[in-house]
């Protein structure tokens, strides 16, 4: 068989997420009968039913659904490995980390540090965003801070760089202030933001401090969101929510020698520990 062709996958993938033959040629801008003739060649070269079709529906078998999924991963990749190309081939190419602000927990200088003694590696250009997975699968960052969960590190190589239980973040005043430990249960009739639930509503760390303050809210964050945490405010430690990991990820299909190095300085700036944040940023470490 033939390799399949770009253009047959990205027709096959609009008609996947429209299930609706019409919708899917005006997202494409090409006529319909010609969008059924190559989905219908497509199938004919696979030798299965992609699709289920009525004369009112449209629904992806169980082959259909597994080259949807397939067909969106290569096509990222495509364009990926595009938009990397083009930032390789600028006059000044540099290696791209996105992180959310203050979500390093305090690491980033020492594994900067590490990644300057490596030789021959990119500058670094660090930008500040809230949807950092979607730059690395779109191939706008080469490498990411993430803390998981929440953030997704599927079709992502990961180095975990720290290990810590989330904490209940809530004010002084607060009934529950003096607890030596919640469960989500206590939770259950709070105003509660869970991070990042939306991490443009509520803007910077800061911002949701002082939110946390004002309205009596409570969030649910890694300990090192917290750090320094405000007079007005206390941690109580969560007792049934899983250790979140602040992980460096990159795509698993990437080849960059500077990424490989960065890998490396965060191994070696933060090795793997589960003592809480607190403790280092006490010692001034």
């Amino acid at each position: 068989m033939d390799r399949l062709e770009t253009r047959e996958l990205a027709y096959f993938v609009a008609v996947a997420d429209e299930l609706h033959f019409g919708r899917a040629a005006t997202r494409l801008g090409i006529a319909q009968p010609a969008l059924s003739k190559t989905i219908q060649r497509l199938e004919r070269r696979l030798g299965v039913d992609l699709l289920e079709r009525t004369s009112r529906t449209v629904t992806l078998t169980a082959a259909g659904r597994v080259l949807a999924r397939d067909a969106r991963a290569v096509l990222d990749a495509i364009s990926a490995a595009a938009a990397r190309t083009q930032r390789a081939g600028t006059t000044d190419p540099r290696l791209i980390l996105a992180m959310k602000p203050g979500g390093d927990s305090g690491l980033l200088p020492a594994i900067l540090t590490a990644y300057d003694r490596e030789p021959d590696v990119l500058p670094i250009e660090v930008v500040f965003a809230a949807d950092r997975v979607r730059m690395l699968h779109e191939g706008k960052a080469d490498a990411a801070l993430l803390f998981t969960p929440p953030d997704e590190v599927r079709g992502l190589d990961t180095e975990t760089l720290l290990t810590e239980a989330p904490v209940a973040v809530l004010s002084i005043s607060h009934p529950y202030a003096n607890r030596s430990g919640l469960s989500t249960a206590d939770l259950a009739g709070e105003t509660l933001h869970r991070y990042p639930a939306n991490p443009e509503a509520t803007g910077s760390i800061s911002e949701l401090m002082h939110r946390i303050a004002l309205y009596r809210i409570i969030a649910v964050l890694p300990r090192s969101l917290t750090i320094p945490l405000r007079d007005d405010l206390t941690t109580v430690q969560m007792t049934d929510v899983a250790p979140s990991r602040l992980v460096l990820a990159w795509p698993v299909n990437s080849t960059s020698p500077s990424v490989a190095a960065l890998a490396r300085a965060a191994a070696k700036a933060a090795p793997h520990r589960d003592r809480p944040v607190a403790d280092e940023f006490r010692r001034g470490r």
